[in-house]
């Protein structure tokens, strides 16, 4: 089921969000639901406060990724079916070199900045059977990862943007905020008008 993706300016996406429980109620539906309602919007990351719930889960599959021409075989390979769920996650490392890429956001449409994080990160989770992992993670996989765990920590993209740019960006913001846009998937706007 395709859910309402929550716009600019709701509460939740300033929230640091809570853990769950194995039984938490209809978890695995969620999810289902989350991966749906990603792939509607054309996505590679869902986190559970965009769709209005304050818990520690994200999802992302990078295989859009994939398809990027300037990626090596190896990049490709790892990016191509990459799927995952990660709750109650904790970054415990992130390191290596600063690195600047192009950032969206489906709860800030028709908004992109380059955003600058570290390349490597290692990060403890739990899968969808609450089994626990600590796992590295490198380049664009560690990218999603990092712009997906910053929203259970109540932190958007543009929160690592310049002042200047968040200057020039403010227009936008205010749109989204006032529900003045018109996005291609469903979205559920802050001013209280609804996307498509």
């Amino acid at each position: 089921m395709i859910l309402p993706i929550v716009g600019y300016g709701a509460p939740v996406l300033r929230e640091v969000c809570k853990e769950i429980t194995p039984d938490y109620p209809n978890l695995k539906e969620l999810v289902e639901n989350m991966y749906d309602t990603m792939y509607n919007a054309y996505g590679v990351g869902l986190a559970a406060p965009q769709i209005g719930l304050p818990i520690r889960l994200f999802i992302m599959d990078g295989t859009p990724f994939s398809e990027d021409d300037d990626l090596t075989d190896e990049e490709r390979e790892r990016l191509d079916g990459f799927k995952k769920v990660f709750i109650n996650a904790k970054m415990l490392k992130e390191e290596g070199q600063e690195w600047s890429f192009n950032e969206g956001c489906l709860s800030i449409p028709h908004v992109r900045e380059d955003v600058y994080r570290k390349e490597i990160i290692t990060i403890e989770y739990y899968d969808l059977d609450f089994v626990k992992h600590t796992d590295v993670f490198d380049g664009k996989v560690a990218r999603v990862i990092q712009h997906e765990y910053d929203h259970i920590e109540g932190i958007l993209f543009t929160d690592h943007i310049s002042t200047l740019k968040k200057q020039m960006i403010k227009k936008r913001l205010s749109k989204i905020m006032e529900g003045k846009i018109n996005p291609d998937y469903k979205m559920k706007l802050f001013g209280g008008k609804k996307g498509r």
